[in-house]
């Protein structure tokens, strides 16, 4: 209801006309047009805002890969012309986004679901296009009334959880239309496939293409919850998935191999699944949570970090048989690194509400001796008290 509200007041904002498509970057008849250079420069802010909010995802070796990837996707002379840029936000939802000056932003969600590097350049080849091929000043031409479009967003928004909220309060109207509202069916069916042409010419293997977006389908409907992003729209996911399935058996047989870059991929992400599922955990997405961390078992399964994580997502979910898994992950944990606090505050927390209370209060007096400068020591030590008196 909330997702079918917002695209009624958004398209209530909009023009009833089209703008006539511009030429892309790669056109000879190319040239900035006056309102673009404005653009840029509301765009710069924009993104200066964000770099400055505390929601990036601060990993200069993860940065430095992202951005190898993207340059691979584009040649020189598109680069001199718009200087891509990538970076990751913290953020679980399931979205991508790229200012027409090239800042492109990935979120933690849907780098945490996919597997492999040609899944990664699917989607900066698809948010470079947008970029490239001008579709965001072609938008903004088309919204009659910026200002109240913008605060439509934000009101509608704002009061959603995941994240969503504190992202759509620091976005302007140029990053709304980039991240929130995405693009007419045409231009958002022209990057797939524009992007998915710069994939193949980067060596890539585009049968991996459709696989980013059968993902993300399967893991929404597996959820039952809708995105307010683009990537989240189920009728349109699927559409995109027919578009590219349809495009690689009519590319002949340079559309049917390539890289896949699956392990390179893992080596450098592979950190930021953790991360990602506290993140869904914060914000009580439990299932989500549970299946990242999964994934990221998959990839170490001798991290004691994972295991407590898991051991949190029981406790706090509180269903049938979750107390039990809870303590089973949090000794797991203990298993791995004896030495790591945070396990034993769990347990310490499962045994104070089941009034256990000398178990009780012997984790929360381990946890407190590993970690004497613990930011909750306080907290723990007043649960202390209770178990003693």
């Amino acid at each position: 209801m909330k997702k079918t509200a917002l695209l009624f007041l958004l398209f209530s904002v909009f023009l009833g006309c089209a703008t006539a498509n511009l030429p892309p970057v790669t056109s000879q008849d190319f040239y900035w047009e006056e309102d673009e250079r404005r653009l840029w420069l509301r765009s710069e802010e924009e993104e200066a805002a964000i770099n400055k909010s505390g929601l990036i995802y601060e990993d200069p070796e993860l940065e430095a890969y992202l951005n190898e990837v993207a340059r691979k996707l584009q040649p020189a002379d598109i680069l001199d012309k718009i200087p891509f840029s990538v970076k990751v936000i913290k953020n679980p939802m399931l979205n991508a986004f790229a200012f027409p000056n090239g800042a492109v932003y990935v979120h933690t969600g849907i780098l945490a679901k996919m597997d492999n590097e040609a899944q990664l350049a699917t989607l900066l080849a698809h948010e470079m296009t947008h970029a490239t091929h001008r579709h965001t000043v072609e938008q903004v031409r088309n919204i009659k009334n910026m200002t109240a479009f913008l605060a439509v967003v934000q009101v509608s928004l704002g009061g959603l959880g995941g994240g969503v909220g504190d992202l759509a309060t620091l976005l302007g109207s140029i990053g709304t239309v980039a991240a929130v509202t995405g693009y007419s069916k045409e231009k958002e069916t022209e990057a797939d496939m524009v992007g998915l042409a710069l994939v193949v010419k980067a060596g890539y293997d585009p049968r991996e293409s459709p696989k980013l977006f059968l993902h993300l389908k399967e893991f929404l409907e597996e959820e039952d919850i809708e995105e307010p992003f683009f990537f989240g729209t189920h009728p349109r996911l699927q559409e995109r998935i027919d578009n590219y399935e349809a495009f690689i058996r009519k590319g002949g047989p340079g559309y049917q191999g390539g890289i896949k870059g699956q392990e390179r991929f893992i080596q450098k992400t592979s950190h930021l699944i953790c991360l990602n599922a506290c993140l869904d955990l914060k914000a009580g997405r439990f299932g989500f949570a549970e299946k990242g961390v999964k994934k990221y078992v998959g990839i170490k399964p001798d991290d004691p970090e994972a295991y407590y994580l898991l051991g949190e997502i029981c406790r706090q979910r509180g269903e049938e048989g979750d107390i039990e898994k809870a303590k089973e992950h949090y000794h797991k944990a203990i298993a791995f690194a004896s030495d790591y606090p945070e396990p034993h505050k769990g347990l310490g927390l499962i045994h104070y509400r089941q009034g256990e209370k000398e178990l009780s209060k012997k984790h929360f007096q381990t946890y407190l001796s590993l970690d004497p400068q613990a930011y909750d020591a306080l907290y723990v030590q007043e649960f202390l008290k209770h178990c003693s008196e």
